[in-house]
């Protein structure tokens, strides 16, 4: 094919159009999908448009867009403490917060202190905390998220009502003084882990914990911050129910809103954190406890009301799960609901997009931003490898440039 500038705009365009066109020609079921579309949704372009894939990572954008029709871009996430002046009890409860991360529990146990400190009128030198108890039972401790495996791989991280640093912790052994510590400033490395992280054989990484460990991290942590902060703690960290009283439970809000967590989310590509999205959303449309059921009929329910596709399959929140089918299709439909928000895509160039990739799955969608300030959804899907998908991106691409001259 001639080069753009030396063949007029509708000769390129007639022959890209019919370079694609022969490829849909012989397009098999085991090829990719593939869909270009303008900014109104037309289709300008597919490929087995509606054969059904595994998306891996994209399908976090339908999780992201029902977590933010559910909760409000604006929400944010609520952690409750009480503290019991007659046994000297610090009780605390999650419900489902998937930042809840070493500088917010680090934020949160000051105002612990300050809340204790009013409610007993003394300094904080001389305040003492018996045991931390810790309430995870808005979740169901049963949930198992489909397409996770019993490793210590982060990517198998398991879900809960009170998680700290998605259930897994960094280490790296540092020669010059003969230990592991953490390369994380913010997140001390407890000495309750160092066995764990001894057994991996691993000199640096980051693991998931075991789930004796996922349940207490939250608590020590706090225990650490507040021992940080001069506060001794006497008694165990263990799990109970939640005792608050009226008026002296304190609430502790997110210092980030919905919108930032899944910018993080999309960006990181946190399986976890999709999955905590999924799980609450199931919440608020029934009553706790969250469970697996209750969160993929969140999602379900949000794709048939809110985008007219009611026969998607899906298995969990993040994409993980081979079991989770869809088609290019319907990745449209989600892409031009997405829209408003596409900025919180990882940008490069002129393409906003999102990735999913599993061992046998390449998945990418997202928006090229035309010379004409448009945007134009794409999708490109395959479950085998195949090295094709990087050079069909690029065609994609350059019949955007070739069709926003066009307009100008």
């Amino acid at each position: 094919m001639a080069s753009d500038k030396s063949v007029p705009v509708f000769l390129a365009l007639i022959l890209g159009m019919t370079f694609f066109l022969s490829i849909e020609a012989v397009a098999s079921p085991k090829d990719p999908g593939i869909l270009l579309a303008d900014d109104q949704g037309k289709i300008l372009y597919s490929q087995n448009q509606d054969v059904p894939y595994a998306p891996a990572s994209i399908f976090k954008l339908l999780t992201s867009l029902a977590a933010m029709d559910t909760l409000g871009t604006g929400h944010r996430f609520k952690t409750f403490f009480s503290y019991n002046r007659a046994s000297g009890n610090l009780y605390i409860k999650g419900v489902g917060d998937p930042l809840f991360i070493s500088e917010v529990i680090s934020e949160m146990s000051q105002k612990i202190i300050d809340q204790i400190k009013a409610q007993v009128k003394a300094q904080a030198k001389s305040l003492a905390i018996n045991e931390i108890i810790l309430d995870n039972t808005y979740f169901d401790s049963r949930i198992r998220i489909p397409g996770t495996g019993d490793s210590l791989n982060p990517y198998d991280a398991t879900t809960g009502a009170l998680c700290a640093n998605f259930n897994t912790v960094s280490f790296k052994w540092d020669q010059r003084i003969g230990r592991f510590i953490s390369p994380e400033p913010q997140t001390p490395l407890l000495p309750e882990f160092l066995k764990t992280i001894q057994a991996t054989g691993q000199k640096q990484g980051r693991i998931l914990l075991d789930p004796k460990q996922r349940n207490l991290y939250p608590g020590l942590l706090i225990k650490y911050f507040l021992e940080k902060k001069g506060i001794t703690v006497l008694g165990a960290v263990r799990l109970g129910p939640f005792e608050g009283t009226k008026g002296q439970t304190g609430i502790f809000e997110s210092p980030f809103t919905l919108e930032q967590i899944i910018q993080k989310l999309l960006q990181y590509s946190n399986n976890f954190m999709a999955n905590q999205l999924m799980l609450v959303m199931g919440v608020q449309r029934s009553k706790a406890p969250a469970t697996l059921e209750k969160g993929v009929n969140a999602l379900k329910s949000f794709a048939q009301k809110k985008l007219g596709l009611s026969n998607l399959i899906i298995a969990e929140g993040s994409g993980i799960s081979r079991q989770t089918k869809i088609s290019p299709n319907q990745m449209l439909h989600i892409l031009m609901k997405f829209m408003p928000f596409h900025d919180l895509l990882t940008l490069k160039g002129n393409e906003y997009y999102k990735t999913g990739t599993l061992s046998d799955v390449r998945c990418r969608a997202g928006f090229f931003l035309g010379e004409n300030k448009k945007l134009y959804p794409f999708v490109i899907m395959t479950n085998q490898e195949n090295k094709r998908v990087d050079s069909v991106r690029q065609d994609l691409l350059r019949r955007v440039s070739i069709l926003a001259r066009t307009t100008l």
